[in-house]
């Protein structure tokens, strides 16, 4: 049986050639990657259907209420989705929380996909444009069309004018640029902090092989949920400042 240094090693040495799992089915990096996020979604979908599936049972459903005595994967699970939906509660209310399909889709996605990218053979799915960009447009298309639903057409492209008539044609362009400036914000911000992640944690990898590292994916789990965190907070507040009515007072929507 090997021991756990010899795993290291060979895990280290697999990794130093670059080697992953996913290179098999395209040599390109970003092909790679795109494939994982699609595995990555698939599952979700599957694991998703399973759950919907115990719940729809009086057992499944009993079981999903009273909780279990000891920790399992479900009830850590109940935990994180029960705690996103409040997180989701507190900025956009309970009423809306017919949006939790976007934001918790986005979230989990994102966290996944971060979090198996620290597995050795692995490609770091969020660290490619093709996926990130692909999801900020997911979520630009998301708040645009429940914003359009929520007021009109007309009324929604009037929002992005402002309230002084002269000013208007301005502002408009200054709003407009600035909506579509997230797509490019949201990709950037996902891509750097993942890859800076992955460089510094490639570094102490190399540098040696125990300790160091266990801290340094420590510090990756963190960055790797606070993205996932970041980016979901960011689509639940545009959602928010497409859908709201100027008499609720929370501001202009092309606000950030």
């Amino acid at each position: 049986m090997l021991s756990f240094r010899e795993f290291s090693g060979i895990i280290s040495a697999l990794m130093s050639n670059g080697f992953n799992f996913f290179q098999f089915v395209s040599s390109t990096p970003e092909v790679q990657k795109s494939v994982a996020g699609l595995t990555v979604a698939a599952l979700m979908v599957m694991l998703s259907r399973k759950a919907f599936k115990k719940l729809s049972t009086d057992e499944g459903l009993k079981q999903s209420i009273v909780p279990e005595s000891k920790l399992s994967l479900f009830t850590f699970w109940d935990f994180l989705v029960e705690a996103f939906v409040k997180h989701q509660d507190s900025i956009l209310g309970k009423e809306n929380r017919k949006y939790l399909p976007i934001t918790g889709s986005v979230f989990f996605f994102i966290l996944f996909s971060n979090l198996l990218g620290l597995v050795p053979g692995m490609p770091a799915i969020t660290t490619t444009v093709w996926v990130n960009v692909a999801m900020a447009l997911v979520v630009y298309g998301s708040f645009n069309y429940h914003g359009i639903r929520e007021h009109g057409l007309f009324k929604y492209i009037g929002h992005f004018c402002g309230p002084v008539i002269f000013m208007a044609p301005i502002v408009f362009i200054i709003e407009i640029f600035s909506v579509h400036l997230r797509i490019v914000t949201l990709n950037l911000r996902l891509y750097w902090n993942i890859t800076a992640d992955h460089i510094v944690l490639g570094v102490f990898t190399e540098l040696t092989k125990v300790i160091i590292p266990v801290i340094f994916y420590g510090f990756g789990t963190f960055v790797a949920f606070m993205q996932a965190f970041v980016f979901s907070t960011l689509t639940m507040v545009y959602i928010l400042l497409s859908t709201e009515h100027e008499e609720e007072g929370h501001g202009e929507v092309g606000a950030h």
